[in-house]
C-alpha cells in the first residue's frame, strides 16, 4: 500500500537542500506516528521516494513523494497528521491511494 502526496515549498524553506527535505519528512513522519514502512537490513530507515531535485532557492508548488505503508491510513487522515508537524513553508497540499 503506497500513498502519493503532493507537496509545496516556499518561503525561506525553498533554501534547504534536497537531501534536508528528505530528512524533514523522515522527521515529521516519526513524530506523527505514521505507519510508513521500513527497510530491512542492518541500518533500516523509512521508504519514501521523492521527485526530481530543485536547485536551490526555487520555490514549487508541485514537489511528489510516495510513502510505502506498513498498514493502510485513510489519504485525508495522513494529510492531517503530517502537515501538523511540517514546519511553515512545507505543506502536503493532496493525498490518495496508489496501487
Amino acid at each position: 500500500m503506497k500513498i502519493e502526496t503532493r507537496f509545496c515549498k516556499r518561503g525561506d524553506l525553498k533554501n534547504i537542500s534536497h537531501l534536508d527535505i528528505v530528512r524533514l519528512f523522515q522527521r515529521s513522519v516519526r513524530r506523527a506516528r505514521l505507519p510508513v514502512a521500513l527497510s530491512q537490513g542492518f541500518s533500516p530507515h523509512y521508504r519514501i521516494s521523492f521527485g526530481n531535485a530543485l536547485k536551490l532557492g526555487v520555490e514549487s508548488e508541485d514537489e511528489q513523494a510516495v510513502f510505502k505503508m506498513e498498514k493502510w491510513v485513510e489519504p485525508e487522515e495522513f494529510k492531517k497528521k503530517i502537515n501538523e508537524k511540517l514546519p511553515k513553508g512545507v505543506q502536503v497540499l493532496e493525498c490518495r491511494k496508489k496501487f
